[in-house]
């Protein structure tokens, strides 16, 4: 049995993981993904270009690894959101981490690309399946996305399932109870019983008085 491999959102580092040194806006460094040795999930460092090129064979052997222009960081202005947006989404359903959730996930990934707010940098095949690895353009947050590997006739029904998520703030909506119907054994409420007999009623006591009253004479 396989185990489940823990993700999350790997932040860019503002520093170089060597040298400590801050980047500078628009200076070419590397990014790598190496194994976390304690735990099946993985770690980011980041390197300047003097301190990737440096590395020995010694060095622990990335998992993954790609060039970035590091961008510095701009202060937006914090906007009312009452909606979980996709991106807000995919952070929260890969912070969460429910197995699931990784078709979900997949295709929130693939959306944001088509959006151009996520880039595919690399994928690297696993005993569970293949990681592609998304870098966001603005922040350079890195998100590890496993591939489902979703069949083909089962790609509208998850597109649905994230359709419905983002129109109820990232949530499954509450089923609607419906009203129980009313049985038709039920007498209707407003119906009123007859009270007087039926003509078969009446007739027949008639028809006895008509008789004995024959014998008698």
């Amino acid at each position: 049995m396989a185990l489940h491999e823990p993700w999350s959102i790997k932040s860019r580092a503002h520093v170089c993981a060597v040298s400590e040194r801050h980047f500078e806006d628009g200076e070419s460094f590397c990014t790598a993904i190496f194994p976390d040795p304690e735990s099946s999930g993985y770690l980011r460092k980041d390197f300047s270009a003097d301190a990737w090129d440096q590395r020995s064979e010694d060095d622990a052997v990335p998992f993954s690894f790609w060039q970035s222009i590091y961008r510095a960081p701009v202060k937006e202005e914090q906007v009312e959101i009452t909606e979980e947006s996709p991106e807000d989404l995919l952070r929260r359903l890969i912070e969460e981490d429910e197995e699931h959730t990784e078709n979900v996930r997949y295709i929130l990934a693939i959306m944001l690309e088509r959006k151009k707010q996520l880039v595919e940098v690399d994928s690297q095949p696993t005993a569970t399946g293949i990681i592609r690895i998304y870098e966001h353009r603005k922040s350079g947050d890195v998100f590890i996305v496993k591939d489902p590997n979703i069949p083909l006739s089962e790609v509208e029904k998850v597109q649905d399932e994230v359709a419905i998520l983002l129109e109820n703030g990232g949530r499954i909506p509450e089923p609607i109870s419906e009203p129980e119907p009313v049985s038709e054994d039920e007498p209707a409420g407003d119906s009123e019983p007859d009270p007087s007999p039926s003509a078969t009623e009446n007739e027949a006591p008639a028809e006895s008085l008509v008789n004995s009253s024959s014998e008698e004479e």
